[in-house]
């Protein structure tokens, strides 16, 4: 979703500045425009700086983060966990700077499940960033924890940033590069 609408913070919240991933605080009454708000997180503009809301502040802005989360997967009977539903909860996750989940940018380079040996559901991730100095890798890795967590049988999750080897716009696939313009 992309509105650019003016919206009027309704109580002081807490915000992420893009790209360098310092945290501020939104006060009461001040005027953001949304500039994107997909897996329910809000990039919003104030004062002329980006700034990342995460789905527990989403009411702030007047939003129901709960929305945009898949939360009504099915497990898996014998116990293993579903592969694509991992899937399905990484594309939920965006860059928040760019309106294309991090599966379409290319950013996921790896994603395994196995069992430890106490018999838990492991999981996996190995990903990057598309450019190396971006201050928010941290919480984009934390999304990506989160909402992978949430998929049934899932017990513990592990996301690795990598730039080896550097991402770069090849790595988008072909309807991401045609959504940018880079097609």
């Amino acid at each position: 979703m992309y509105t650019n609408d003016p919206v009027t913070v309704v109580r002081d919240c807490d915000a992420i500045l893009i790209p360098t991933g310092t945290p501020i605080s939104l006060p009461e009454g001040s005027l953001v425009f949304i500039t994107q708000a997909l897996g329910g997180n809000y990039t919003v503009n104030i004062n002329g700086n980006l700034a990342q809301v995460g789905p527990n502040d989403a009411d702030a802005l007047g939003f129901d983060a709960s929305d945009y989360i898949n939360q009504e997967l099915e497990p898996n009977e014998d116990g293993s966990v579903n592969e694509e539903h991992l899937w399905e909860q990484m594309r939920t996750c965006y860059d928040p700077e760019i309106p294309i989940n991090i599966v379409e940018l290319g950013l996921v380079y790896d994603c395994r499940i196995s069992r430890s040996d106490e018999g838990e559901n492991l999981v996996d991730v190995l990903m990057t960033l598309t450019a190396p100095a971006c201050g928010m890798g941290d919480f984009l890795a934390a999304d990506v924890q989160n909402k992978l967590a949430i998929v049934p049988n899932v017990d513990n999750v592990s996301v690795e940033l990598t730039f080896d080897p550097p991402w770069s716009p090849e790595m988008m696939t072909e309807a991401a590069r045609l959504e940018t313009g880079l097609l």
